[in-house]
């Protein structure tokens, strides 16, 4: 859920953080904290809790699945401003960069940190996110060097066929046959970008945008026009998923490592508590992820 709107900092209330996160997720169990398990945002909060003395609680863009990664994840934080005044930090949020990058793990990492409005909030405030998509049919699979985050796929892909499959999909729709059930959440989503090329080493690398994702819809999508790219499924099969008002078991759901959130956007700060509001509206029972 999100942090509740706070006081802005220099009257003893508190600052926000805004936080721009890349990791490998091979090893984590996702980005959400669960006990017992090694997850992105537990290792951050404790991280971060242990260098500015107080207890940090992230609310991110993006709850990416178990294997899924990231280069352009945003999280936010309310911390109160005595956490900022330590030694090494002096105040500037910044400096917790450097300092950060000496604790963490290698797979982790914080590449910039900075204050911002009360109004800026990573999950609520987002106008899109973006993922990118590495996928191979080659028969002997993903390179080495690239096999944490290439997925395969067992049979020939015509690359044609899954950018007319993928344009069919794309538009404000249902995506109920792609998503896994949360209760109370929508499943109508905007999908604004959704095609296909092949890189210089013959991977195919798909790129999703949309407002934002059902749980586990972005690799059902790649699922699903995988499916026609390799001649199991037409092209009519996948637009009439569009119809359907529950979860399709027949889209296999493509493999995590293969997925990975580029960027997120945001308004200008003059319009980001107007789209608080629109966010919330919309999406108030339902949690957006990267699955």
């Amino acid at each position: 859920m999100s942090e509740p709107a706070v006081t802005a900092s220099g009257d003893g209330g508190l600052c926000r953080l805004r936080l721009d996160v890349s990791y490998d997720g091979t090893d984590f169990a996702g980005w959400a904290r669960q006990i017992g398990q090694r997850t992105v945002c537990g290792l951050l909060e404790e991280t971060l809790s242990t260098v500015l003395r107080v207890p940090v609680r992230l609310t991110v863009a993006g709850r990416t699945d178990a294997g899924v990664h990231a280069t352009g994840q945003v999280a936010h934080t309310d911390i109160p401003p005595s956490g900022l005044e330590t030694r090494s930090i002096g105040g500037d949020p910044s400096r917790l960069v450097g300092r950060l990058a000496k604790m963490l793990p290698d797979d982790v990492r914080v590449r910039a940190i900075g204050r911002v409005s009360t109004d800026f909030d990573a999950r609520f405030s987002a106008l899109r996110r973006h993922y990118v998509y590495r996928l191979t049919d080659a028969r002997w699979g993903a390179e080495p060097v690239a096999a944490r985050s290439t997925a395969t796929w067992s049979r020939s892909l015509d690359i044609d066929a899954m950018n007319v499959a993928s344009r069919s999909l794309v538009g404000l729709n249902d995506f109920a046959a792609f998503c896994r059930r949360r209760e109370g959440a929508t499943t109508i989503r905007d999908l604004q970008r959704f095609e296909w090329v092949a890189d210089a080493d013959g991977v195919l690398v798909g790129r999703v945008s949309a407002d934002a994702f059902c749980w586990s819809m972005v690799r059902s999508l790649v699922g699903a026009v995988a499916s026609v790219g390799d001649g199991r499924r037409d092209l009519e099969w996948c637009r009439g998923l569009l119809a359907e008002t529950s979860r399709n078991s027949r889209i296999p759901v493509a493999d995590a490592r293969g997925l990975c959130l580029t960027g997120v956007d945001y308004p200008s700060d003059d319009e980001l508590a107007a789209r608080n509001l629109i966010t919330r509206d919309v999406r108030s029972s339902g949690g957006c992820c990267g699955g």
